[in-house]
């Protein structure tokens, strides 16, 4: 009989320690789910949280005490981090924690690697000087060209003796922490080659170019004439023209180019009687390189120019052109837009 009531009392123990521990996991179930979906106690400013080669979750949850994130106990951490099958997964990168965001949220975040994702853009129509020294302030690449000369950039770029200018396609190219800038100029190039080879392959047959880089020549011009992608085709219309005729393109931007870093915003008389490969008012041809970074417009403009009879055009000072036939035209053109400004 004794025996029998000893087993009854150690049942009855069991099922109530089972239940005690069933209460305190309930308990803490429900705290750690209130936890997850509460917004973090932060700021409005931009936070940041590296997660580095290396680090456990352990060190991750420091770095996100760090951030100023006082709310919730370690084990809660813990605990929701193992629930969403995430402690062992971290991926590195940095990762934005925003004010509103949840502790659900932000683990999910690090375990899908949702990582930042910089921008760096290549604007139309800037030299390649001008890409240099943004990169150069770009603090989120890795600096890997401010010793390296223009021809060894090339040279790291697989482009050995390739001028560098015009080379580089104008867009905004994505990245994330730890990229060179070797990487978004070797991308920007890549994306040069095929949309010149897609711009030469249609282009116009009858066009007066050998080479797709003399396009890329032209659409450099193009680009620095114009800020109007509806005026492009007529200002490449222009200089096809001439080209044809074996008239003198005689356009600023070129000359402006082979002052170089000299140029002080001016193109004075002496500039246009100064003999440079890039004085298009002296000699003939398209110059030696292109003389900015072309954009798509610029492109596809110089591969499917507008018909017409124009060789000439004046900046009317609203942004656009009038573009003239004769000399007589344009010289009136000229009175009418340039001198009485």
């Amino acid at each position: 009989m004794s025996t029998s009531i000893h087993r009854g009392r150690s049942r009855l123990s069991f099922v109530l320690v089972i239940a005690f521990i069933a209460v305190l996991l309930g308990v803490f179930w429900q705290r750690t789910q209130g936890f997850a979906d509460h917004s973090l106690q932060l700021d409005d400013s931009e936070h940041v949280l590296l997660v580095e080669p290396g680090d456990g979750f352990n060190s991750v949850l420091a770095k996100v005490r760090k951030l100023g994130i006082s709310q919730g106990n370690d084990l809660e951490w813990k605990a929701l981090a193992s629930l969403l099958h995430v402690a062992g997964r971290l991926q590195v990168g940095e990762y934005a924690v925003d004010a509103g965001m949840t502790p659900r949220e932000l683990l999910l975040r690090l375990g899908r690697g949702e990582v930042i994702q910089r921008k760096f853009t290549i604007v139309e129509g800037w030299n390649f000087r001008q890409v240099r020294a943004a990169l150069q302030v770009d603090a989120h690449l890795v600096d890997e060209i401010e010793k390296l000369g223009d021809s060894e950039v090339m040279d790291k770029l697989g482009r050995k003796g390739l001028h560098p200018e015009g080379r580089f396609l104008p867009e905004t190219y994505v990245f994330t922490r730890g990229a060179g800038e070797l990487s978004i100029l070797g991308r920007a190039a890549d994306a040069m080659d095929t949309a010149l080879a897609k711009a030469w392959e249609s282009r116009d047959k009858d066009l007066p170019l050998k080479s797709p880089d003399e396009m890329l020549t032209l659409a450099s011009i193009v680009e620095k004439e114009t800020g109007l992608a509806s005026e492009r085709p007529q200002i490449a219309g222009v200089f096809v023209r001439r080209l044809r005729i074996g008239m003198r393109l005689q356009t600023d931007p070129t000359v402006i180019y082979g002052i170089g870093s000299a140029y002080d915003g001016n193109i004075r008389k002496a500039d246009l009687e100064r003999d440079t490969p890039y004085n298009t008012y002296l000699r003939f041809g398209l110059p030696p390189t292109p003389i900015a970074m072309p954009g798509q417009a610029a492109l596809d403009a110089a591969a499917h120019p507008t018909d017409g009879d124009a060789l000439y055009f004046v900046a009317q000072g609203n942004g656009g052109h009038h573009f003239s036939a004769d000399l007589a035209e344009h010289n009136a053109a000229v009175r009418k837009y340039q001198l009485k400004r």
